[in-house]
């Protein structure tokens, strides 16, 4: 088939890198995208997880508490610039009146400003306590993904070894020996005992 006709005859579709781009960038969702895609024409790969991920990072944080959802709003302010110069404002005003330097206000907590030590004390005890909320989520959040991160690498051992299982198969039955019998490849395509290689770890690792 000539050229021109072959590229007429594929259905034209963007590149992946593009539409990670327009994913992050313009907003549109798979969905929109499949709705989009030409007849007959294939969803990238990198779509399809991009939307898996954001699915699954969706239902986390729906599955979350109101402690949890003021613990996270709490955690991010209190780690930003902002929360910083909002502070430093706070304590220069406060030395400033309390020193009698502030346009004739009053001094209401003067040295060694006691009132003020209560207050930055009450303030860290929450702070803390809505941090460590934050992390004890995102903890769990991290052991989810390991968990499922465990599950699919178990799954694809388990899928190469019956790949090279039946890629031995085919060399013998091709009368190919010398691959078939290969004692690398006979190691490889034997069953992983994941409980096995646990326990070797565990006598090789060093204590911490």
């Amino acid at each position: 088939m000539p050229a021109a006709r072959l590229a007429t005859a594929v259905p034209a579709y963007p590149h992946p890198i593009g539409m990670v781009q327009r994913v992050y960038g313009g907003g549109t969702s798979y969905s929109e995208h499949r709705k989009e895609a030409p007849t007959g024409a294939a969803v990238s790969p990198v779509i399809d997880n991009i939307e898996t991920v954001a699915r699954l990072e969706a239902e986390f944080e729906k599955r979350r508490t109101w402690p949890e959802w003021l613990a996270d709003i709490i955690g991010g302010f209190a780690g930003s610039m902002t929360f910083v110069l909002i502070h430093v404002l706070w304590f220069a005003v406060w030395l400033l009146i309390n020193t009698g330097h502030f346009f004739g206000v009053p001094v209401f907590d003067p040295y060694p400003f006691i009132f003020l030590s209560m207050a930055v004390s009450v303030e860290a005890v929450l702070l803390a306590t809505f941090v460590l909320m934050k992390q004890n989520r995102m903890g769990r959040r991290a052991e989810e993904r390991e968990q499922l991160h465990l599950q699919i690498a178990m799954l694809a051992e388990r899928e190469s070894t019956k790949n090279l299982q039946i890629v031995r198969a085919l060399c013998r039955h091709l009368g190919l020996s010398l691959e078939a019998e290969d004692r690398e490849a006979e190691q490889l395509s034997q069953a992983t005992s994941v409980d096995q290689l646990a326990a070797n770890l565990r006598e090789r690792l060093p204590e911490p």
